[in-house]
């Protein structure tokens, strides 16, 4: 028999995927359907809001698409992770965290562990290998108590005494290899879980937004009378994240609309549907701006407004009233 491992397709990934989640409590969203589609489900409970893409091959992110992930996690308070098998022509192996463009890639088997079994990772690949997070604290207590100078614990290990010292006082990362033989002569572990649903977004601020497309730029134009910031969206089933303006840093806790616009058609119906089934999971409004004729006020729980509706709103305020109505109403 080969030993060549068996590559599952996207469709099987997904379906994987969602039923851990559901298994380990989660709501889930319908699937994206559109393309491009920066992510495929939403997935929530009381703790974490994932946005999953799955890929095969998770060396197949663009930086655009990933980007437009860390956007969409920071509106809407959430984390971007993407489910995939392999990178290049290796699989991803099972506990171990990769990162593409800043977003974390785990393979089904550490998805499960973690949600289901409850059992973090504590590998991450970088350039050069494999590397453990380490409790520097932890190394300098059971060296103390094996009284191993920082000398002789480097002559054993065969480093330098300037690593031993940087493993202790500053956490440095050690190989696999590394760990595992100090965890054998102290037994006891020193190894972190890696928290990768804390994605650090420290840098988004400096990257260029996406290039705003027609219904980002129409969406801007009517709902600039009532003071709110629009961020455009390429790559989902909405156009734009809405929200009130505020003069400070954006205050997460601030109501965000996930907004759409076009022509009413069955297309649109289709989004709109996703839409409504997207901000449940993600505890966000969903409206669509619908231009000129209109035949229903809601498709499931996204609000369907004309423009003329907006003309006669005053603020923010009067924009999230017609929408708790007409939500109310359904």
């Amino acid at each position: 028999m080969s030993n060549v491992p068996v590559i599952m397709t996207k469709e099987k990934l997904i379906n994987q995927a969602i039923g851990i989640l559901g298994k380990s409590g989660h709501n889930i969203s319908q699937r994206c359907n559109i393309r491009p589609r920066s992510f495929d489900i939403a997935a929530g409970n009381d703790d974490v809001l994932l946005l999953i893409k799955v890929l095969s091959n998770v060396d197949g992110l663009k930086e655009n698409t990933a980007l437009e992930m860390l956007q969409l996690a920071e509106y809407l308070s959430g984390t971007p992770l993407v489910i995939g098998e392999k990178s290049r022509d290796h699989p991803l192996e099972s506990g171990v965290v990769y990162y593409r463009y800043g977003i974390p890639a785990i393979n089904i088997d550490t998805l499960y562990d973690y949600f289901v079994e409850e059992v973090p990772p504590i590998v991450y690949a970088a350039p050069g290998g494999l590397y453990v997070n380490v409790d520097g604290h932890v190394l300098h207590e059971v060296r103390l108590k094996s009284n191993l100078s920082i000398g002789a614990l480097a002559s054993e290990l065969g480093v330098s005494r300037r690593s031993i010292s940087k493993y202790e006082e500053d956490d440095m990362d050690m190989s696999v290899d590394m760990v595992i033989r100090l965890e054998e002569m102290f037994n006891q572990a020193i190894a972190l879980a890696i928290d990768f649903l804390n994605v650090d977004n420290k840098g988004l601020k400096n990257k260029p937004h996406p290039v705003e497309t027609e219904p980002g730029i129409s969406i801007k134009s009517i709902l600039s009378s009532l003071d709110v910031d629009v961020v455009p969206i390429s790559q989902a089933p909405f156009n734009a994240v809405s929200f009130e303006h505020t003069n400070s840093s954006k205050d997460i806790s601030l109501p965000i609309i996930l907004t759409g616009f076009s022509d009413y058609s069955g297309a649109m119906v289709k989004r709109a549907k996703l839409m409504s089934s997207i901000s449940e999971v993600t505890k966000a409004q969903s409206m669509f701006i619908v231009n000129e004729h209109c035949k229903s006020k809601c498709v499931d729980n996204t609000v369907l407004l004309k423009k003329s509706d907006i003309q006669e709103m005053e603020d923010f305020d009067d924009l999230l009233t017609y929408l708790y109505e007409k939500v109310d109403k359904t």
